[in-house]
């Protein structure tokens, strides 16, 4: 599910909400002005001073990103790569050159064409390989500010709640004020411990899960393109990627049939078209 991650946040949320307003307390009290400018403004700044800036500037984006993630066709990139290898074995691998323009992904047109160029089979790996690589330590970037968030917001909640208890101790002569003042010195700590467990941490353990289905889908694209450009044959691609493929997710043997026939039926339309 896309939104699996919004929704576990969410219920997170609602959950503690509501154990809270059962047991009592009153869940508006953690609007303290004072607790969230030390806890989340506190948090921000040390993120920014422990993670890159780029990655700071992009947090929307990884937000965005964490909750609605692109989704992974995994079967349909099977489909798309045995095609590939069907017309390579036909017609030969210069009559993907053709093709290119048509394919979306960057990282499959590149190992196409290092294909279509003649380019040894290890050097295509190779590659291949750096964009996978370079994918990696860019994502590790990207994660780094919820992970530090996730570990400086709970002290940033420590140091709010120090600040409120100085606070009280020089107002030991209002006795009358001295609970309140105190349940509101602890919020702090409720806001760093609560923002750094429900939010910081399952983005960023969001994410790293999304960083691995995307390196996992590229493992994949990169052995059917080094099948093409052995020229296996097609059905042998075909099975060699669906091991890639979860169980739940490979399309039954009527479905395979009906996706061959048609894509076959497409693929003579198209060469109708072009002639």
């Amino acid at each position: 599910m896309k939104v699996s991650g919004l929704i576990g946040v969410v219920v997170g949320g609602i959950s503690i909400a509501l154990g809270a307003t059962i047991e009592g307390s009153n869940v508006a009290a953690i609007i303290n002005i004072p607790a969230l400018c030390i806890v989340l403004g506190g948090t921000l700044g040390a993120s920014m001073g422990g993670a890159n800036f780029d990655a700071i500037k992009a947090i929307p984006m990884l937000y965005k990103k964490a909750f609605m993630p692109d989704p992974l066709d995994l079967p349909g990139r099977v489909a798309e790569l045995v095609g590939y290898a069907e017309k390579a074995r036909r017609d030969g691998l210069l009559a993907l050159d053709e093709q290119l323009a048509s394919v979306d992904d960057p990282y499959t047109r590149k190992g196409l064409q290092l294909v279509v160029d003649g380019t040894d089979p290890e050097l295509v790996a190779e590659v291949l390989e750096a964009e996978n690589d370079a994918m990696r330590k860019r994502h590790a970037m990207c994660v780094q500010p919820f992970d530090k968030a996730g570990g400086y917001a709970p002290t940033m909640g420590i140091i709010g709640t120090v600040f409120g208890l100085v606070h009280v101790l020089t107002n030991l002569s209002q006795p009358e004020t001295l609970g309140p003042m105190i349940s509101s010195a602890f919020i702090a700590t409720l806001l760093g411990v609560a923002s750094a467990n429900v939010v910081y941490l399952p983005v960023s353990s969001r994410l790293k899960g999304l960083s691995q289905e995307e390196l996992h889908f590229r493992e994949m694209t990169l052995e059917g393109i080094l099948a093409i450009q052995a020229g296996e044959n097609p059905r042998f691609v075909n099975e060699k990627l669906m091991a890639y493929v979860p169980p739940s997710k490979r399309p039954t043997e009527e479905e395979a049939a009906a996706a061959a026939s048609g894509g076959g039926a497409g693929a003579a339309d198209a060469e109708k078209a072009a002639a």
